[in-house]
């Protein structure tokens, strides 16, 4: 998934990639590890202004929460990581699903 999303950004500033993979990992992760399957995870770049938009779509009705992560927690950091990198993110309820996005500003190298 990292490689795919990689060439699809390959004009990114090396920060601003990497501010995305780690998004685009911890909403994929989420999925994995509370969702149900049929899921989805879509990437978006539009040139001006440059901005990344991710999509996670799944079968699970259950939403996301962002809870405070104490130093000593193992789990419970993504959406924390998630609603630092990004400038907004969010859940939207689907017929059968939901779908959480977050959209991030970027610099191309370009």
């Amino acid at each position: 998934m990292r490689k795919w999303a990689q060439s699809i950004l390959s004009d990114l500033s090396e920060d601003d990639l990497l501010d995305v993979l780690l998004v685009l990992t911890e909403l994929a992760s989420n999925v994995f590890d509370h969702a149900r399957f049929p899921a989805r995870l879509k990437l978006r770049k539009s040139a001006e202004p440059c901005v990344v938009s991710i999509v996670a779509e799944d079968a699970s009705p259950d939403l996301p929460r962002l809870q405070p992560a104490t130093p000593d927690s193992r789990r419970s950091r993504g959406l924390v990581i998630v609603d630092q990198l990004s400038e907004q993110w969010g859940v939207i309820r689907r017929l059968a699903g939901k779908s959480v996005w977050a959209v991030m500003p970027c610099a191309t190298t370009s």
